[in-house]
């Protein structure tokens, strides 16, 4: 096991750098550059347009826009190493580590959140409805599933959005907290209070994942109770609720958590998604107005983290589906 981890990592670390490398390509294939956005910019404000020329040539001269790519996804890959630098942001002025740094515990707050219920609430449901085949509470449940899964995120959000502002008048949306628990010392008040206002990030995020959780589990637990080895427990006089929990359920799981691998940038998206309509300051805006800016080294980080998350997620979940099942050996 500890070679193949070693082995995993070593394999990652290229595969990061490919990652790096193919998002850095792909963030510069619209026309133009920030400096173009820039001069854009500077011409809407009245400068000549000789001027605004002058002014984004030498923005570009200045971040080694005018570069070839190969030489500027070089040079940064170089700063992330040796200078601890993950570019510099131009629509900011500052470090795009600095950014990502304020931004980050909360979004992965949101996203742990979201994962937690969407695992918690779909496999429990999964295992609630897998006995009852073709029952009220299944066929409920896979209509449920079938639209949480094809309604948008954005339009859930612009629905919750519209309520929560014309309906329910509530206030300071676009924050995390109310204006007297913003500097506040943390409290249960200011916990309550975060509540209030993250819910709708959760319930966005969280029902595709819920209702993906759901059907997988389901299925699979379905495929488990026509297993030999469960007939067997039964014919032995075992409880069905032994019978489930202790040998069906484990098996049915190996899905699930391979899946976890790949939980937590779907997670991230869908957080993002909610936190662009609602206004939250979490990586979602500055990464939807990295693009919109040509903000490359942002825009980078940003597909480079989500490369971070998606790999060590895969090894991880490798690793737990060897300890679940431990008919699963890796030489």
């Amino acid at each position: 096991m500890l070679n193949y981890i070693v082995r995993r990592l070593i394999i990652s670390i290229f595969l990061l750098i490919g990652v790096g490398l193919v998002a850095f390509f792909v963030i510069q294939l619209p026309p133009g550059d920030f400096a173009t956005t820039y001069k854009a910019y500077l011409i809407n404000q009245g400068m000549p347009n000789d001027d605004a020329e002058r002014a984004a040539q030498i923005v570009r001269e200045r971040y080694d826009l005018d570069k070839p790519i190969l030489v500027q996804f070089g040079l940064w890959i170089k700063g992330m190493i040796t200078e601890g630098k993950f570019g510099y942001s131009f629509s900011y002025r500052r470090d795009v580590g600095e950014l990502i740094a304020e931004r980050l515990p909360k979004t992965l707050l949101l996203a742990l959140l979201c994962h937690l219920i969407s695992t918690v609430v779909g496999v429990g449901l999964g295992i609630f409805v897998a006995p009852r085949k073709y029952g009220f509470w299944d066929n409920l449940t896979a209509v449920l599933a079938f639209i949480f899964t094809s309604v948008p995120r954005f339009s859930i959000a612009i629905i919750i959005l519209y309520f929560l502002v014309f309906t329910f008048k509530q206030p300071s949306i676009v924050s995390f907290f109310s204006p007297q628990y913003v500097i506040a010392p943390w409290s249960w008040d200011r916990v309550v209070d975060m509540f209030k206002h993250i819910w709708p990030v959760l319930v966005i995020a969280g029902l595709g994942g819920v209702a993906r959780n759901l059907r997988v589990m389901r299925g699979n637990l379905l495929d488990v109770l026509g297993a030999q080895f469960v007939t067997t427990a039964r014919s032995k006089g075992l409880r069905e609720s032994v019978v489930m929990l202790k040998h069906a359920v484990p098996n049915a799981l190996h899905a699930i958590v391979a899946y976890q691998g790949t939980v937590l940038p779907y997670m991230m998206q869908g957080e993002m998604e909610a936190a662009i309509i609602l206004g939250l300051p979490t990586l979602g805006p500055l990464f939807y107005e990295s693009l919109v800016q040509q903000d490359i080294y942002i825009s980078g980080c940003f597909l480079l983290l989500y490369g971070v998350l998606i790999v060590l997620g895969n090894l991880l979940a490798d690793i737990f589906l060897a300890v679940l099942d431990p008919r699963i050996r890796y030489s």
